[in-house]
């Protein structure tokens, strides 16, 4: 494995494009690349690199520049076509003052920040971006999360996974696409309304069981890098969906 590979994750849902599941494979594959500011002094906690990133997916699919005519609507379009592929790679100091120079979108959470850029071919990363390293986004959380606010999206963490903080990054962003394409337009601009809140939590193993067969949306990771081929990683437990299933 290398270290290129490291953070990166393909996951497997229904696209909401190409109706064929090959398809998805003989389409240009494009990958959306994500950049967390890790400085050596002040690294932010893990759990709230994870909600930005997760909510820097929803930025970005909601940003005007991603519809419609706009100028990133065909990069997005088509990298939703293929395979949903997100790199999360760590930049500091001039590295992430560079990074802030390319088109794209940051987002920042309670002390940390996530740039998103609209995806790229998967051979053709801007040279600022692909010299970053996917290695070393391991961080921790200084105290345990507080539970959810009520009424607020979770996205669910797999309890029996180990995986590093870029790899969970990338899946939680998977989660937050699976639960915005499952929603309607009215309930998207209410999300999007709200600033995306969601949160990042890891269930305990019997709540993990009840979710995974909830219904609910479900990452299942394609085993590249990390953990093993269809390992369920992250469920979507957004409450517009949940009540659905009643």
């Amino acid at each position: 494995m290398s270290a290129h590979d490291t953070a990166r994750d393909i996951v497997e849902p229904e696209q909401p494009f190409l109706p064929e599941r090959l398809a998805r494979d003989e389409a240009p594959q494009f990958v959306l690349p994500l950049v967390v500011r890790l400085e050596k002094t002040a690294p932010p906690a893990r759990t709230d690199a994870l909600e930005t990133a997760a909510r820097a997916v929803l930025v970005l699919l909601s940003d005007e520049r991603a519809l419609g005519e706009g100028e990133w609507a065909r990069a997005v379009h088509d990298w939703q076509d293929a395979r949903i592929r997100k790199v999360v790679r760590r930049a500091r100091g001039a590295e992430w003052r560079k990074a802030q120079t390319l088109p794209g979108i940051t987002v920042r959470g309670g002390e940390s920040e996530v740039r998103v850029f609209p995806p790229v071919p998967l051979d053709g990363w801007p040279k600022e971006l692909a010299k970053l390293q996917v290695s070393g986004t391991d961080l921790d959380d200084p105290e345990p999360a507080a539970p959810a606010e009520p009424g607020v999206p979770v996205l669910w963490l797999n309890p029996e996974l180990d995986m590093s903080a870029g790899k969970e990054m990338a899946q939680v962003g998977h989660a937050a696409q699976l639960a915005w394409w499952e929603l309607t337009g009215p309930e998207r601009a209410a999300w999007r309304a709200d600033g995306f809140r969601l949160a990042v939590r890891t269930a305990g193993p019997e709540r993990w069981a009840e979710l995974a067969g909830s219904g609910l949306p479900v990452v299942r990771d394609a085993g590249f890098t990390e953990i093993a081929p269809g390992s369920c990683t992250v469920v979507s437990d957004h409450p517009v969906l949940r009540a659905r299933l009643r």
